[in-house]
């Protein structure tokens, strides 16, 4: 099963998850690893923009950030769960979102806390346990793996 983990680059749990799930078994996205995408590589005072929003808004352009962008929506688009680890920022946020909308499951870890978030309701499971979030993915893999090819498909009309 494929498993897009929302999170934060300052999110310590994040590593953490992406090692027990991948232990599962499970093909894990990991935004950190080496292909990943960082602000300081279009420009190394990017922690500065937030009083240069015009710095901001050319940032998206670069072609790290398309790169970056792209990588990290085609691994959204292709997962099967999505897995948002709290606490994490808005494109964390963004990303849970998007994959609730699109119909993906959603599960939302809560190791820690910033502050409360009323509209992590939406997702189909909210825990403070990696075991659950665990237990969930591999029920999710096994009813995947259960169902048939024609399973999936809507009615075909025949009779």
């Amino acid at each position: 099963m494929k498993i897009y983990v929302a999170s934060s680059w300052r999110n310590h749990f994040q590593p953490l998850v992406v090692a027990a799930l991948r232990n599962d078994g499970h093909e894990v996205y990991d935004f950190k690893d080496s292909e990943g995408f960082h602000w300081s590589e279009v420009d190394p005072a990017w922690q500065d923009w937030t009083s240069d929003i015009p710095k901001y808004l050319a940032g998206l352009l670069h072609p790290c950030a398309l790169r970056g962008f792209g990588r990290d929506m085609q691994a959204l688009k292709s997962c099967d769960l999505c897995v948002y680890v709290m606490p994490c920022g808005v494109s964390a946020s963004l990303e849970a979102g998007w994959a609730c909308g699109a119909g993906k499951p959603l599960v939302v870890y809560v190791p820690g806390l910033r502050e409360p978030d009323l509209m992590v309701k939406m997702a189909n499971v909210v825990t403070d346990d990696l075991e659950s979030v665990r237990a969930y993915a591999r029920g999710l893999a096994s009813t995947d793996s259960k169902a048939s090819p024609d399973s999936t498909k809507g009615d075909s009309g025949a009779k």
